[in-house]
């Protein structure tokens, strides 16, 4: 038996692949399903099973795919009614894979049809458990990401409650924990930057898993701090429910080269962006205007999903040679289905073709130190909530990329603005969103908090505000 975690960076997503005998199971997988293709062609193996945790929300499933080309068995846990065939587990179904097993333990909060896969040896014994977004290493899954009419998200909080002390602490302390998601994913509030631990270190270190935690303690501590999540969430969780496109169907729309004719006549077409997914300092140099910039080389796909708000926006792609499968690929991962080609040539071929293009002005960390009195009632900070509670400079105030669009009336399009987020890569997001909203003088800060911290800057820290 051997189990390999697959770990996407762009989502801090695991998936993963279990082998026994000649025999796989694939357990949460993303869309691109190519690596467990060659993984079970590596190992001699056919895939058994793909056991999904639950209805994902922050990416699209690759299920679907690994079963029309494997003829694998999907699984869902209890109360999960899918739109195509799969199997129902009961709770307490076991399953198997060579000579091992996997036992569905109904484990619902996050939502109501997330289960737990227990791995039992040949001997029968406790080795792993594959917790989706019940249970991550140092959290658990937000209990509001499936909130019904009839439950509230405290309810579904008491339920997870529930689910952690019947169903998962009782298990093994030599158990290992694999959760579907790691630091930086929206699906918790504070993971650690662990992938995998033991069931017993996550009993001591895990504040989810405190034994003296009432119920509802429990339910105050999920519940609170929660920031709003990506709008697009909802809409992955229709697509894996529902079905899809297959990954080839729209690799084979969104990888068509376009002439600078033909790319200039889909420009003019309803409900289309350019997205320009180059290195931040190429956008800021050169850029068609109105573009909006997504580097391909950040947080990808989470930041295609929170900036594009409509899911079925038409996508014309600006990208570094050879990087227009990739980009297509990681827009599918979050169903942005609706790439329609790419620039061939890149912005070298709009530049040759003597056409107009917009610039972002960006200037050193020390200069805004030398000029803080003048720019400081113009300076913005773009990060995320924590980040900007946990040390942020003095009069500066923060307006989340998340909620771009939420504070978009917050920005006068007459004013010169100074962004900066951890490192610039975020606030080069927001400085082509606010151009598109028509606040044309912005500016990004090169280096962003990270440099900017270091420039003698008055800080404000995460202590300092708790003393006060």
């Amino acid at each position: 038996m051997k189990i390999h975690q697959l770990y996407t960076g762009c989502l801090a997503e695991a998936a993963y692949f279990i082998v026994s005998n000649g025999e796989a199971a694939i357990i949460d997988p993303i869309r691109d399903t190519e690596a467990y293709l060659k993984m079970a062609e590596q190992h001699n193996a056919t895939i058994k099973y793909i056991f999904e945790t639950h209805f994902h929300a922050d990416f699209v499933s690759g299920h679907l795919d690994l079963a029309a080309k494997t003829g694998a068995t999907i699984v869902y846990g209890p109360q999960a009614n899918p739109d195509f065939e799969f199997h129902q587990a009961k709770d307490g179904e076991e399953f198997t894979i060579g000579v091992v097993r996997l036992q569905a333990l109904h484990t619902p909060g996050h939502t109501l049809e997330s289960t737990t896969y227990l791995l039992l040896d040949e001997e029968g014994e406790q080795q792993a458990i594959f917790t989706g977004d019940t249970l991550f290493i140092g959290d658990v899954g937000r209990p509001d990401l499936a909130v019904k009419s009839d439950l509230t998200q405290a309810d579904l909080a008491g339920l997870l409650y529930d689910s952690l002390r019947d169903k998962i602490m009782p298990l093994r302390d030599e158990v290992m924990v694999y959760p579907a998601h790691g630091a930086g994913s929206a699906c918790g509030k504070n993971m650690s930057k662990e992938r995998y631990d033991t069931l017993g270190n996550q009993k001591k270190f895990n504040y989810a898993l405190r034994k003296d935690m009432t119920r509802e303690d429990f339910i105050v501590e999920v519940t609170s701090g929660l920031n709003a999540p990506p709008a697009y969430f909802p809409e992955n969780v229709s697509l894996n429910k529902s079905g899809y496109e297959s990954l080839d169907t729209i690799l084979k729309r969104g990888c068509v080269p376009l002439s600078i004719d033909d790319f200039m006549v889909q420009m003019q077409q309803a409900n289309t962006i350019v997205l320009d997914t180059r290195k931040p300092v190429a956008f800021a140099d050169s850029h068609i205007p109105g573009a909006l910039f997504i580097g391909i080389d950040g947080g990808f796909a989470p930041w295609v999903g929170s900036v594009i708000e409509d899911i079925n926006t038409r996508i014309l792609i600006v990208c570094d040679e050879d990087r227009e499968e990739e980009v297509v690929t990681r827009l599918a991962r979050v169903g942005y289905d609706q790439a329609i080609g790419y620039l061939q040539g890149g912005m070298a071929t709009w530049l040759a073709a003597d056409n107009q293009f917009s610039m972002v002005t960006e200037v050193a960390p020390d200069e805004v130190a030398a000029n803080y009195a003048l720019w400081v009632d113009h300076t913005i900070d773009v990060r995320k909530p924590g980040e900007y509670s946990e040390s942020h400079i003095l009069d500066v105030p923060n307006l989340p990329l998340d909620f771009i669009h939420k504070n978009k009336h917050d920005y006068k399009p007459t004013s010169t603005y100074y962004l900066h987020c951890a490192g610039g890569y975020r606030s080069m997001i927001a400085a082509s969103v606010l151009m598109q909203y028509g606040v044309d003088n912005v500016i990004n800060i090169k280096g962003g908090f990270g440099e900017l911290k270091n420039t003698g800057l008055p800080l404000v820290k995460q202590e300092m505000e708790e003393a006060w």
